[in-house]
């Protein structure tokens, strides 16, 4: 299975418009830093998670030709802005799009940009994305999709755990519940805002206390805003690092038992 960090950047993007800081001034490419989303690859399928303002650029930059599913973590601008960028998709292959979230966050979406999800009376338009409301573990494509729930301030998200690998970001708690999935990990990218704190996300410090006892064999931290330079990831503790977009990881993918939602 492979991951691909589409953006790993905040909502914002880095840099940052009228930002003059040392971040978005950066000569260093690892500092230009799209909205956050990923990618995963495995078995000729690609699972989109997110789709943010950023996704057309995102996917010509990693030659993305096809998304066979998309799995929304929350309904946030710079987390689902980009879903018309995915009409493409469906004109090139003829295929709808299965999408995957929460209540709350489908809800959004169908108000939002119901013509992309049903056909407007006598509009012409055909439905190009088929929701799906995520209420528990569920199989994709012969993987195992394990919904984590998050606290992201006041509000809530939603983290995935496929396989040996977990993607939690926007957000500032995790319940101990949540914890309980997360064991054992081969790659953790996680929420990891900047340094100094902030009420909706993790803060450097603050994720790196939260993630220590999961003991992840890799912590990529992503989300990040201009006051973070990639060359600071020297100042990281053992098994952490920064995220930068376009960085890939093959990780060992769990197979599923045939059978469930879109096997």
């Amino acid at each position: 299975m492979k991951v691909t960090i589409l953006g790993s950047g905040t909502s914002t993007g880095v840099p940052m418009v009228g930002c003059t800081c040392r971040g978005c001034s950066s000569n260093d490419e690892r500092d230009k830093r799209t909205r956050a989303s990923l990618l995963v690859r495995q078995n000729g399928r690609n699972i989109l998670i997110d789709a943010s303002p950023d996704l057309r650029f995102q996917a010509l930059r990693e030659g993305i030709e096809r998304v066979d599913a998309v799995l929304f973590t929350h309904s946030h601008a710079d987390h689902v802005n980009g879903i018309d960028d995915l009409r493409g998709f469906y004109f090139l292959h003829k295929e709808i799009i299965p999408c995957f979230g929460s209540p709350d966050t489908l809800d959004t979406l169908l108000s939002g940009f119901g013509y992309i999800f049903h056909e407007l009376e006598g509009s012409g338009y055909t439905p190009l994305l088929e929701p799906h409301e995520i209420s528990g573990t569920f199989k994709l494509f012969g993987l195992t999709i394990i919904p984590i729930p998050l606290e992201h301030g006041r509000t809530s998200a939603m983290g995935y755990r496929i396989g040996n690998f977990a993607y939690l970001t926007d957000c500032s708690g995790l319940p101990d519940s949540s914890l309980a999935m997360l064991e054992g990990l081969e790659l953790l990218v996680i929420d990891g805002l900047r340094w100094n704190p902030h009420p909706f996300h993790f803060n450097i410090e603050a994720v790196i206390t939260a993630t220590l006892p999961l003991k992840p064999e890799r912590t990529v931290l992503t989300h990040l805003t201009h006051d973070v330079l990639f060359s600071d990831g020297a100042k990281l503790p053992p098994g952490y690092e920064f995220a930068r977009d376009g960085m890939t990881f093959d990780i060992t993918a769990i197979e599923a038992q045939a059978g469930g939602s879109h096997a």
